[in-house]
């Protein structure tokens, strides 16, 4: 993807983007605990059914289904053999689901290995992250989306590895934590992400998962005055109650768009929704934005 096609993508804002994965997935019948990105290839169908409902509700850009696709964690699982297949197979049944309707930016989630530990290195991880950008950026991905990350500094090594693959990058933290839930699980602050991740490259600044709708606003309007880049928000539909062991959401997709205006005011140049969210929200919010 050229910074041209970003700049076009951006001439009407906010861009929309699409909502959980796993979830969507879940009820197709991914059991919990199932490695879900590999049912890019033992259940493709399934895969670009939640693609194609996105894409149907109103999204004009879609991810992939490799969140967790890096060697790291798919080993695992014992599929670290087959992390550029999954990878591959991931754009293809997005860009299929997409046609020309919308633009696929490829998810790279975290490794799950904490920096300070010394479990893994600084270079094993950029390593990683080069090795499945390369596979997303070969199958034609549009664009990565690094996601969910707690640690700035594994993001920042995301990023490099992104870039080694010449693919547009967004960035995304997760805040949660702290006496506000303005900070990330290691205790980065919205201005500091932003400024190192930009630093660092990225293309678009954002802020995904972790916690509700409402709890996003400050974290946007933060990070839009601490930026000059785009900022992506993907936030959760309220904060779960757990329900016979699993997550359940009980916000409304009426509900998750009333706060949509406030994002519009804040300059969010991407909305959409992480955990508790489904096709029904993006079509609640493309209503709201009267498109």
């Amino acid at each position: 993807m050229s910074v041209s096609l970003l700049e076009q993508l951006l001439r009407q804002t906010p861009v929309i983007t699409d909502g959980a994965w796993a979830t969507q997935l879940q009820v197709r019948g991914l059991p919990i605990g199932v490695c879900p990105d590999e049912w890019n290839l033992s259940h493709p169908e399934a895969v670009e059914a939640v693609a194609r409902e996105y894409v149907e509700a109103g999204s004009q850009v879609i991810l992939t289904n490799t969140f967790g696709a890096n060697r790291i964690t798919l080993a695992r699982q014992g599929l670290a053999d087959r992390a550029v297949e999954i990878n591959q197979a991931g754009v293809a049944i997005s860009r299929r689901a997409a046609q020309d309707r919308a633009k696929v930016f490829a998810s790279i989630g975290p490794t799950g290995v904490l920096l300070m530990t010394g479990e893994k290195n600084p270079d094993e991880l950029e390593a990683t992250f080069a090795e499945q950008a390369r596979a997303l950026a070969q199958a034609g991905a549009d664009a990565v989306v690094i996601e969910t990350m707690s640690d700035l500094g594994e993001a920042m090594l995301a990023i490099r590895g992104a870039k080694s693959a010449g693919l547009i990058t967004v960035a995304c933290m997760s805040f949660d934590s702290g006496k506000n839930r303005d900070r990330t699980m290691m205790g980065t602050t919205p201005e500091q992400a932003a400024e190192a991740l930009s630093d660092a490259g990225a293309d678009v600044i954002g802020a995904n998962c972790g916690q509700g709708i409402e709890g996003y606003i400050t974290i946007a309007r933060r990070l839009r005055a601490a930026t000059d880049r785009p900022v992506w928000i993907k936030p959760n539909a309220g904060l779960p109650q757990i329900v016979d062991g699993k997550a359940v959401y009980a916000m409304t997709p009426q509900e998750f768009v009333s706060y949509i205006p406030q994002f519009v005011e804040a300059g969010v140049a991407f909305i959409g929704g992480c955990c508790g969210t489904s096709p029904a929200f993006i079509a609640a919010i493309r209503e709201r934005l009267g498109r």
